[in-house]
């Protein structure tokens, strides 16, 4: 059984930069690819630094959004500022949430472990509520003992 939680959450937004993955939606590690190579893209370029100097704490933030009729994916903060950089304000809705928590060895790691956990096991296994869409995202918290941790946060309705 899948180790999660159903919190409530107020709405909040993310200033994100993101990029559209062009893998099948079934195609993991096309879809793993593309992310890893986003993310070393802007901790190259500075943008990843950018977003992080503007953040209002030390979450960051690896959002999935489905935007019109695309996979789009995004690294984010929470923050009130904007920047040229970011391509997108993502706004999570007010209401309740599955968590999974969870630990890694490296920010990748801790995103596909979650994920899986979420949805391979969480939802299929929650039979009161539903995923109807929305962003979801993995939010990377911080480190302790040598290892990543974080949690999944995807929005839900009761069924």
């Amino acid at each position: 059984m899948a180790n999660y939680t159903l919190e409530e959450k107020d709405s909040f937004i993310v200033l994100g930069i993101g990029t559209e993955l062009k893998s099948d939606y079934t195609d993991y590690a096309g879809i793993n690819k593309e992310k890893a190579d986003f993310w070393q893209t802007i901790e190259q370029d500075g943008r990843l630094a950018a977003l992080k100097a503007v953040a209002a704490n030390d979450y960051l933030f690896a959002v999935n959004e489905a935007v019109n009729n695309k996979m789009m994916y995004y690294a984010g903060v929470l923050t009130e500022a904007s920047l040229p950089e970011a391509t997108r304000m993502i706004q999570f809705p007010k209401g309740e949430y599955l968590v999974v928590k969870g630990e890694a060895k490296t920010a990748e790691e801790l995103s596909h472990s979650l994920t899986g956990i979420a949805f391979g096991q969480a939802l299929p296994e929650a039979k009161d509520i539903a995923y109807v869409g929305g962003p979801n995202t993995t939010v990377e918290m911080g480190q302790r003992d040598g290892l990543v941790y974080g949690e999944m946060w995807i929005p839900v309705v009761r069924k």
